[in-house]
């Protein structure tokens, strides 16, 4: 048996839940283009996105610890490849479409800067008279503008559901900056799915990556309601912590709030007769959403690793230097914008040089950043 486009759209409208967007059903591309014969139009977008350049460049930026710190920590990709893993377990059991969370995962980070959150806030800074930056607004604009990989269109030509579940994400750490995808609207189910995968994604493992690299201490974590559930769950009173424990805690954090999430999701569907795709993007609030419980201890392990984790002396360090050579290359590159790159240069013909500057330093990696600023400011380095 076959199982080209037109069986696999079947096989979607047959399995998923009424409320799940349908490849079949999709509103199209941006540019018009010949659908493929083997994948559905959200499989074909999951597959652009991982072929991109700025994809790739995920493997060298920074998730919380920057790349020399060790080779063991998340990266920004390792993150962007666990926040889809989540995405779709959440999307499966809710009988949402997985491959179009998987694409609006995969895409998340794709905008994000250099040395994480610390680049951000530095290019959003260094743009606050020109637009600012948002990692997010970044994302889409990679995937409809910046990306140069045919002749025919700039960007992907992704379609509307994927492009719209992009410029909608919102975490704590990420602003929607929707103005042109139905801003009357929230979400579509797959693109609050991909919120909460993301945050359980960071949540779980900048946990376990604190824990490792000594920033989080045992003892303190006594304090927090979801330790001592995470505790009694798998069992570990009395014995010694070590490697096995830790990853045993953190696989059960996964779980845990997998389950919940999947659970109290469906029961909300349920207690409010949400039954259309249409229905859950107009309704008054986002239905993706922990348990009453387990939402208040999240929110309670949230604010103990921003206090006790991205504060910590060790990662604010980090983060004050990343800031400086962000700041630094940005005003090089403003007040001689001939020492970019040739094909960089050339796109002053069409954008503002502020725009153009924050676009080149936004694509670089840590390692790339770092090698630039040394370029161009350390005497006996070669340009």
């Amino acid at each position: 048996m076959l199982f080209e486009r037109d069986a696999l759209e079947k096989i979607e409208n047959a399995s998923l839940a009424p409320y799940a967007l349908k490849s079949a059903d999709s509103k199209g591309r941006v540019y018009e283009e010949n659908e493929s014969k083997t994948r559905t139009a959200f499989q074909r977008d999951r597959d652009r996105i991982i072929h991109t350049t700025a994809f790739r460049r995920l493997e060298y930026k920074t998730q919380v610890f920057i790349y020399y710190e060790g080779d063991h920590y998340r990266t920004r990709l390792t993150h962007t490849i666990e926040v889809a893993q989540i995405g779709k377990a959440l999307a499966r059991g809710m009988g949402a479409n997985q491959d179009l969370t998987e694409a609006i995962c995969l895409a998340h980070d794709l905008g994000h800067s250099p040395f994480g959150h610390a680049g951000e806030h530095a290019l959003n800074r260094l743009m606050a008279d020109h637009g600012g930056f948002n990692h997010n607004a970044q994302s889409y604009r990679v995937v409809t503008e910046l990306e140069n990989r045919y002749p025919q269109f700039p960007g992907l030509n992704l379609s509307y559901e994927t492009r719209e579940g992009i410029i909608k994400h919102e975490t704590d750490y990420d602003d929607s900056h929707n103005t042109v995808y139905a801003p009357d609207k929230r979400a579509s189910l797959e693109a609050q799915i991909a919120n909460l995968a993301d945050e359980t994604a960071y949540n779980a493992h900048d946990l376990d990556d604190g824990i490792r690299a000594g920033i989080l201490d045992l003892n303190d974590l006594e304090q927090l309601a979801i330790w001592q559930r995470l505790r009694q769950n798998i069992k570990w009173h009395d014995q010694a912590f070590d490697s096995l424990i830790r990853r045993e805690l953190i696989r059960e954090l996964i779980g845990l709030t997998v389950t919940d999430l999947v659970q109290n999701t469906h029961q909300y569907l349920e207690d409010n007769g949400l039954q259309t795709a249409d229905d859950i993007q107009t309704h008054s609030t986002n239905i993706v959403d922990y348990s009453e419980p387990l939402k208040s201890e999240v929110k309670e392990l949230k604010a103990f690793l921003y206090e006790n984790m991205y504060r910590h002396y060790r990662l604010v360090r980090m983060q004050t230097k990343a800031e400086r050579f962000i700041e630094d290359l940005f005003n090089a590159y403003i007040a001689q914008p001939r020492m970019l790159p040739s094909q960089t240069q050339a796109q002053l013909a069409e954008r503002p040089v502020h725009r153009v500057v924050t676009d080149y330093i936004a694509g670089m990696t840590d390692r790339y950043a770092l090698n630039e600023w040394e370029r161009l400011f350390m005497p006996q380095e070669r340009p």
